[in-house]
C-alpha cells in the first residue's frame, strides 16, 4: 500500500495539478487508495476479523493502471457498449416474445399434469420458461428442453428450432461481427493516439538535441543533431544491446553530418525491428572420413529420420494402449515395451551425440528445438537408468516386478511414455505448414496479453464476489449428514453428478467454478443448484458472468484474434531489410500489425503540439 501511494504522489507531482485533474485515472488511483486505506484501517480496529474486505475487490486496478494496452482495451471495451448494448436489448426482446410464446403453447392444465411433469420442469412459470430458454441460447441444454415437447407433438419442434436459428446462429453472431467491427475501429484510434505519442516523443528528442547544439555554436546553416551527441546520450539509455547497435550502425551512415528531423526519426524505427539469430559456424574437421559425417549428420534429411523415429516411437505406445486397454496393470506384459523404450531412447541419445558433433555443443544449443528435444532425452535416460537399477533389465520369463520405492513399474512406465509424446512435438518446426500455424499461435499469445489481463481481472472480482456471496452455501456429503444422497437424487441435477467441488469455498475453487460456468457446458446445473441453496437472487450474478466471459470478452478476443491471424497470414504483413550485415525482420506486436493501416502524423502537427507544450521550453 505505501508503495503504491509513493508511486501515486509522484505521478501526480510529475504530471502537475492541471494535468492531474484531467487525467481520469489518475484521479480513481486517488479514489481506490483512499478506500483501500480506509479499509484497511477498519480491519486493523476489528483485528482481522471482519467478513467483508473491500480492498480485495479494489486490487485488479492497480494492474489495470500500469498497463497501457489494458487501458486501450478497457476504452474499446466502454465505446463499444452502445453498439453492443443495442444487440443485447434484442436479444432480450427475443428471449421474452419466445417465453411468452413458450408459455402459451407448453401450458399444461389440471387433466393432463400428471402425465407432463417433465415439460413443467421448463416451463412451470415464467422466471422457470426465460431461463430456459436462456440456456437454450447457449445450447447447453439442447435437445432436453425439446424432447418433452417434441414427444407430445413433433410441430413443436418448429419453436425450438426457430428460437435456435434467430438466437444461437443469428444474434449471437451478429453480436460478433458488430463487436469486432466497432472494437477494431476503436482499436485503431487508440493506435492511431499511441503513434502520435511516440512520433511526439522522438521529434521532442530531436528538439532538445538540435537546441543543444545550436547553444553550442552551431551555425543557422548546420541545423540538426550532432551525431556524437545522440551516441553519447544513446549509451545512457537502457535499449537492448542489439537495438543499441542497429541504430549505431545507422547514425554512422551518415558519415558525420547532422542528422534531419526525418532521419532522426528512422533511427527509432530500429527498436520495432528484430534480429533474424546467427548460429555459430560448424567445426572444422581435416579429415575426409569425419567431414562426410559431419555433413550427413548435419543434413536435414537427419532431422526426417529422427522425426520417421519418433513417429514409430509413438505408433508403438499407441498400440500397446489399444492391446493393454482391457487389462489391469497387473495383469499386464511390460516386456515388450520395456525393451522398445531402451532401444529408442539409445537412438535419441545417439542422436544428440552425433547433432553435437556435426554442430559443435554452441551450434547445437542455439536450436531451441535441440534444447527441447536434448532435455526431454536425458530425463528419459535418467528415468530408464532408474528403472534399470529398481526392477533390473527386461526378460520374458514373466517381468512383472511389484513396487519399489517412489514409483511403480507402471507409474515409471507411463511417465516415460507421456514424456516420448511431448518428444513427437520436435516434428512441427520441419512441416512448414504446421510450423506458420504454431509460430502464429505463439505470437498471437505475446499480442493478447492486454486481453489476458483483462480476463484475470475479470475472474478476480467475480472470484471475490462469488466468495462473498456463497462461500459454505453448498456443503458436500461427507461434511454434513443433512446433504442429499446422490444416489436419490434427480437426474443430472447438482448431487447426482457429484459437483460438490465447484463452489465458492475458496479462491481456486471459485476459479474453477468460474472457469466451468464459462465454458456453458452444463451450467444450467450451476444455475439450478445455487438458486435452490441460495435463492433466486443468485441467477443474477451467474447470468452477469455469462454476459461478462462468455458474450463479452470471448466475442472481443475473437475480433482481435481474427485481425491478428488475418495479418500474419498476409504475404504483405512481413518485411525485411539489411543493416549493415544482419538481417533484420519485423516483429508483429500489436502496434506493428496496424502499421501499413494507421496514417504517419504530419510535421506541422508534431511542431504545433510540442510548442502547446507545458514542460518543454524550445529554445529555437
Amino acid at each position: 500500500m505505501l508503495v503504491f501511494v509513493v508511486d501515486f504522489s509522484v505521478k501526480s507531482y510529475l504530471v502537475g495539478q492541471a494535468q492531474l485533474q484531467d487525467n481520469l485515472w489518475l484521479l480513481a488511483y486517488f479514489v481506490v487508495l483512499v478506500v483501500s486505506v480506509v479499509d484497511w484501517t477498519v480491519s486493523l480496529s476489528l483485528s482481522c476479523e471482519e467478513s467483508l474486505r473491500v480492498r480485495r475487490s479494489l486490487r485488479p486496478f492497480f494492474l489495470m493502471q500500469n498497463s497501457s494496452m489494458m487501458k486501450k482495451t478497457l476504452k474499446c471495451i466502454r465505446s463499444s457498449l452502445p453498439e453492443m448494448a443495442s444487440v443485447v436489448l434484442l436479444l432480450t426482446i427475443h428471449l421474452c416474445l419466445f417465453t411468452i410464446i413458450g408459455m402459451l403453447l407448453f401450458s399444461i392444465g389440471e387433466k393432463d399434469e400428471a402425465q407432463n411433469k417433465e415439460r413443467l420442469a421448463y416451463f412451470r412459470n415464467l422466471p422457470e420458461a426465460l431461463t430456459s430458454l436462456l440456456i437454450l441460447l447457449t445450447t447447453s441444454n439442447n435437445p432436453d428442453v425439446m424432447i418433452p415437447a417434441y414427444t407430445q407433438n413433433r410441430a413443436y419442434a418448429l419453436f425450438f428450432i426457430i428460437f435456435t436459428l434467430i438466437g444461437s446462429l443469428f444474434l449471437m453472431n451478429l453480436l460478433t461481427a458488430i463487436i469486432y467491427n466497432q472494437f477494431r475501429g476503436y482499436l485503431m484510434k487508440s493506435l492511431q493516439t499511441s503513434l502520435f505519442r511516440r512520433r511526439l516523443g522522438a521529434r521532442a528528442a530531436y528538439e532538445v538535441l538540435a537546441s543543444t547544439a545550436g547553444l553550442a555554436g552551431a551555425t543557422s546553416e548546420a541545423v540538426g543533431v550532432n551525431p556524437e551527441n545522440f551516441l553519447r546520450v544513446l549509451q545512457k539509455t537502457q535499449l537492448h544491446k542489439i537495438h543499441k547497435q542497429a541504430i549505431m550502425q545507422k547514425v554512422c551512415s551518415y558519415e558525420g553530418r547532422p542528422m534531419l528531423a526525418d532521419e532522426f526519426q528512422k533511427l527509432f524505427d530500429e527498436v520495432d525491428k528484430g534480429v533474424i539469430k546467427e548460429y555459430p559456424p560448424m567445426p572444422q574437421y581435416r579429415s575426409p572420413f569425419l567431414q562426410s559425417a559431419q555433413f550427413l549428420f548435419s543434413h536435414h534429411y537427419f532431422d526426417y529420420l529422427g522425426n520417421l523415429i519418433a513417429l514409430g516411437n509413438l505408433l508403438s505406445i499407441c498400440v500397446f494402449l489399444v492391446l493393454d486397454s482391457n487389462l489391469l496393470p497387473g495383469e499386464r506384459d511390460d516386456y515388450v515395451l520395456g525393451i522398445l523404450d531402451y532401444v529408442f531412447i539409445l537412438y535419441y541419445l545417439l542422436e544428440i551425440l552425433l547433432k553435437v558433433f556435426a554442430l559443435g555443443l554452441r551450434g547445437y544449443l542455439s536450436y531451441h528445438s535441440n534444447i527441447f528435444d536434448g532435455l526431454l532425452t536425458i530425463v528419459l535416460l535418467v528415468l530408464e537408468i532408474s528403472t534399470m537399477v529398481v526392477y533390473r533389465l527386461p526378460n520374458d520369463s514373466g517381468w512383472k516386478p511389484k513396487q519399489y520405492g517412489l514409483l511403480s513399474l507402471w507409474d515409471m512406465t507411463r511417465l516415460v511414455n507421456t514424456l516420448i509424446v511431448f518428444r513427437f512435438l520436435r516434428i512441427i518446426p520441419n512441416v512448414k505448414p504446421i510450423a506458420v500455424v504454431a509460430s502464429t499461435i505463439l505470437g498471437l499469445i505475446q499480442n493478447l496479453r492486454a486481453f489476458g489481463g483483462m480476463l484475470v481481472v475479470a475472474y478476480y472480482v467475480f472470484a471475490i464476489i462469488g466468495i462473498n456471496l456463497f462461500r459454505g452455501i453448498i456443503v458436500p456429503p461427507g461434511n454434513s449428514s443433512l446433504a442429499p444422497d446422490n444416489h436419490s437424487a434427480l437426474c443430472g441435477s447438482f448431487e447426482q453428478l457429484n459437483y460438490w467441488s465447484n463452489n465458492f469455498d475458496d479462491f481456486a475453487a471459485a476459479l474453477i467454478t468460474l472457469w466451468n460456468v464459462m465454458v456453458v457446458n452444463n451450467w444450467q446445473v450451476f444455475l439450478d443448484a445455487y438458486r435452490r441453496y441460495s435463492g433466486p437472487w443468485s441467477m443474477v450474478y451467474f447470468v452477469l458472468w455469462w454476459l461478462v466471459s462468455s458474450v463479452i470478452w470471448i466475442n472481443l478476443f475473437l475480433a482481435l484474434l481474427l485481425e491478428n491471424f488475418l495479418h500474419r497470414w498476409d504475404p504483405q504483413g512481413y518485411k525485411q531489410l539489411l543493416v549493415g550485415t544482419q538481417q533484420i525482420t519485423y516483429q508483429t506486436s500489436v502496434e506493428l500489425m496496424f502499421r501499413d493501416i494507421l496514417e504517419e502524423p504530419k510535421e506541422e502537427e508534431l511542431v504545433e503540439k510540442l510548442h502547446k507544450h507545458p514542460h518543454l521550453q524550445l529554445c529555437r
